[in-house]
């Protein structure tokens, strides 16, 4: 793609919405690639994805789960358990220490279940504004905003979407072009897309569905 004027927000809305289009097709079952069967176990996979891979998590988590059902479970826990079993994450103190104070202030504040804002859940150990993204859009469904990862931050920015490097403010300029309906699906799409086509060093632009979109395209 080249650009032979300076793009508009207008234009930089209509772009993104052939982007969305395009990456929809290609990836039409776009979601979460973490497991989990509950608002709790979401908010415990998304904590223990930091620093990892997804697929690292979903080896752990079954056995996680099967033993640590409840925020009880997670405020009462053996520390030096609690570390062995998400060891294989990596900062595994860190994340137990975030995990059991997680469960001791659901149980202290939320009545054992976790918040369905992205100011309560803020207030948990361990999560920043991307675990709550995560969690509202995955296991409540809700679109307060729109999580930034490194697959995201790095699509954005190749797709000209972005010129920030700071997530937040990433977030925020996507949110500007980007419709709210689609925030959570559009989060998706670029990671999923980051993962398999626009990959960190070298994308795969010939193979890439929108790269007559892309002002990177053939470039990086």
């Amino acid at each position: 793609m080249t650009k032979s004027k300076t793009e508009t927000p207008a234009d930089l809305q209509a772009r993104v919405a052939k982007i969305t289009a395009k990456l929809r097709k290609r990836y039409p079952d776009a979601r979460t690639a973490l497991d989990f069967s509950t608002p709790l176990e979401m908010l415990v996979a998304t904590i223990l994805s930091a620093q990892t891979t997804d697929a690292g998590v979903n080896r752990l988590t079954p056995a996680l789960f099967k033993k640590y059902k409840t925020a009880a479970d997670y405020a009462g826990a053996e520390p030096a358990e609690l570390e062995a079993m998400i060891h294989a994450s990596g900062f595994f103190r860190q994340k137990a220490k975030s995990l059991m104070g997680v469960g001791k202030m659901l149980l202290e504040k939320f009545g054992g279940r976790v918040p369905e804002t992205m100011a309560e859940l803020m207030e948990l150990p361990g999560v920043a504004r991307k675990t709550a993204n995560v969690v509202m859009g995955s296991a409540f469904g809700q679109a307060e905003g729109i999580a930034v990862d490194r697959h995201v931050a790095r699509v954005a920015g190749r797709l000209g979407l972005t010129k920030n490097a700071d997530p937040i403010k990433i977030e925020q300029d996507l949110m500007a072009v980007v419709p709210q309906k689609n925030w959570i699906e559009f989060s998706h799409l670029l990671i999923l897309h980051g993962r398999q086509i626009c990959k960190a060093p070298k994308p795969k632009c010939e193979g890439c569905p929108v790269n007559d979109l892309c002002p990177s395209a053939f470039k990086v």
